[in-house]
């Protein structure tokens, strides 16, 4: 089975249980590392759990996640993804699956702007972005409340996450691993159709 490596941030448990619903979504398809960043990670301002990013090394698709904070990602995933820039010049990450969630204290809370800058940073390492493909508004189970096609947008209501923001989440969990398993059926097929060298 392929590694969905589940990297996130949490620091109220919200985006936690995001990142379990994303991991249920993608069980029965795929092995699951759940990552969480924790502030001993970060020493002198700086990223450093080698183990973290050798998981990353070794899956076929990443899922990241974060709150909103500031109308961005906050600073402890922005140390991760700044201490990525080693694998960012080799291009390790190349070509895996990669897709994103993150909660913020209002519905417009500006949750794109993490989104974008999740799918940013998966191009810049040469990713594959899986988004939703819910329309928003438009599902009768209410999955993709805020209608975020780039990835899962949240936030609290009356002090908890909606059932179908976590339902969202494990679909996108679901979604991923698929993308994932089509991925890794197309490698297969190039290459045997290769030519000899």
């Amino acid at each position: 089975m392929p590694l969905l490596a589940i990297v996130y941030f949490s620091i109220s448990g919200t985006t936690e249980t995001l990142a379990h619903a994303v991991a249920r979504g993608a069980a029965e398809m795929a092995e699951i590392a759940l990552c969480r960043i924790v502030g001993d990670d970060i020493v002198a301002g700086r990223f450093r759990n080698a183990r973290l990013v050798e998981t990353i090394d070794r899956a076929s698709a990443v899922a990241f996640g974060s709150p909103t904070y500031m109308g961005g990602p906050a600073a402890q995933f922005k140390a991760f993804a700044d201490a990525s820039s080693d694998r960012w010049s080799q291009q390790r990450w190349a070509s895996k699956i990669a897709a994103g969630f993150t909660t913020g204290a209002c519905a417009g809370g500006d949750q794109l702007h993490t989104l974008t800058y999740f799918s940013i940073l998966a191009a810049q390492h040469g990713m594959l972005w899986c988004g939703l493909d819910i329309p928003g508004g438009e599902d009768p189970s209410g999955r993709n409340r805020l209608g975020s096609q780039l990835g899962l947008a949240t936030h609290l209501v009356d002090g908890a996450l909606p059932q179908s923001d976590l339902i969202t989440a494990e679909y996108l969990g679901q979604r991923l691993a698929n993308m994932v398993g089509r991925n890794d059926r197309v490698g297969a097929m190039r290459s045997t159709f290769s030519p000899s060298p």
